[in-house]
């Protein structure tokens, strides 16, 4: 059994549900992470919202967006290394051309269990899990390792 990553789940989710092509609204989600929002519709009441989102997908965060981005970067890096993919993920991290991701390199790497709490948090289908994230990862873990490593909590809170 895996051991257990909330903010590499949590990442995926995100990645998965919103896409890295939505990187800003993204950004501007987990930009309020770690507190509750004001909801303009109903002045005194506080929004859930993406709290609510990341509660449901990856559990205890706690550290707030640079701790999730981070963490969950690196955690998913080494997820790739201990599965025997790590020129995968080192290629997105590093400068240079992404390799890319086959779905089916991501379902042997992430496992049944991540999986199955990836497609139950999200809502999507396997084959739809898979493929959105095949698709995203590559890109995303590059544009956020911009120094070709693994950013510090602080650096990463600079994304969002």
């Amino acid at each position: 059994m895996a051991k257990r990553m909330p903010s590499m789940v949590a990442l995926l989710g995100l990645l998965a549900v919103a896409g890295y092509q939505n990187r800003e609204k993204l950004g501007g989600l987990l930009d309020g992470l770690g507190g509750q929002s004001r909801d303009p519709n109903n002045p005194g009441q506080t929004s859930g919202g993406l709290d609510s989102i990341l509660s449901g997908l990856g559990g205890a965060l706690g550290g707030g967006a640079g701790s999730v981005l981070s963490g969950g970067l690196g955690d998913l890096v080494d997820r790739f290394r201990e599965a025997g993919r790590g020129d995968k993920a080192d290629s997105w991290v590093k400068n240079g051309e992404n390799a890319p991701l086959a779905p089916s390199d991501l379902e042997e790497t992430l496992g049944e269990e991540t999986i199955s709490e990836l497609t139950q948090k999200t809502g999507l289908s396997r084959a739809e899990l898979l493929e959105r994230l095949s698709k995203t990862l590559p890109e995303a873990v590059d544009s956020m390792t911009p120094e070709a490593r693994i950013p510090t909590e602080a650096e990463a809170s600079r994304f969002v």
